[in-house]
């Protein structure tokens, strides 16, 4: 039995505990599934940085995160952010998940069994060795993630592992495996708690990483993000005049003048045409720094 399915002689009579005394207990719980992942950090990133590799080398190749379940929910809850953070484009992001889309609303649990869905998905996808495919299960034997990742490998993806239980299936079917061995949880194999939260935190981490490497961060600013409200507009004009050193009117204007891009905006900020901008951050492949360092030199 895996551990984090395994019952703590700790927690058995947790529910007549003090309320106070039970919520320390779930706290100190969340903490050591934190912790857990201490052991991980070199893992997580050379898979990272091979995930950015693969992703910079293919311009179509895409994110797929794989999961059932709660595994499956934390894995779209991430998925989803990279658009509005990061400016992934939508087109290279897709999901695999058990029961589909209905099952972030409803518990599938009947559907983690289901191998041939899994397959069908990922055929479906027309996954290749473009594409990088995330597959997140905490008992890692879940059989519809196993299959996923095994078929998304067979068909030359990368593919990274996000468990909680170490030797386990979901691991062997992938080039990296994250293992967070979080144990068993103060309820009972409700995953939900110690592994989700391990879970969300390898994801944020794995996520986060391949947008570094990719340069979508310039000095720890969201260079990419997408400017879909007022609140962002006027972060994205901070961010402008910070890097380009000038006030906050200049560069609201200039954002609104190259069509609210960012990293155009602190290039024409700092003297290069509109179109110099962007042929810079062609030859760049997206990253401002490099851009920057084109113009700087006269290259662009």
């Amino acid at each position: 039995m895996p551990s984090t399915e395994s019952q703590s002689p700790r927690f058995a009579g947790i529910e007549t505990w003090r309320t106070e005394d039970a919520v320390e207990a779930m706290l100190e719980g969340q903490l050591a599934a934190v912790s857990a992942l201490s052991s991980q950090t070199a893992t997580i990133a050379s898979a990272c940085e091979a995930a950015a590799d693969r992703l910079r080398q293919y311009s179509n190749g895409r994110l797929i995160y794989a999961g059932a379940g709660t595994s499956g929910r934390i894995a779209v809850q991430d998925g989803v952010e990279l658009y509005p953070t990061f400016g992934w484009p939508n087109d290279r992001l897709a999901f695999v998940l058990a029961g589909g889309a209905d099952a972030l609303v409803k518990s599938q649990e009947g559907a983690e069994d289901d191998r041939d869905a899994a397959i069908s998905a990922i055929r479906d996808l027309r996954v290749t060795p473009d594409d990088v495919l995330i597959g997140v299960a905490a008992s890692g034997r879940t059989p519809f993630t196993v299959e996923a990742l095994q078929v998304g490998r067979t068909q030359g993806a990368l593919t990274i592992a996000v468990t909680n239980n170490a030797g386990m299936p979901l691991t062997l079917a992938s080039d990296y495996g994250v293992i967070a061995e979080t144990g068993s949880e103060l309820v009972a194999g409700s995953t939900r708690m110690k592994a989700g939260t391990a879970q969300k935190v390898v994801l944020n981490l794995i996520s986060t990483t391949i947008m570094l490497r990719l340069g979508r961060v310039y000095r720890g600013l969201m260079v990419d993000m997408v400017i879909s409200n007022d609140k962002l507009m006027q972060r994205a004009a901070d961010m402008v005049a910070r890097l380009a050193d000038v006030d906050a009117e200049k560069a609201h204007e200039i954002l609104e003048c190259v069509d609210r891009d960012i990293k155009t905006a602190v290039l024409v900020a700092k003297g290069a045409t509109l179109q110099g901008a962007r042929e810079s951050l062609i030859r760049s492949s997206g990253n401002l720094g490099q851009a920057l360092l084109l113009q700087q030199t006269g290259i662009a």
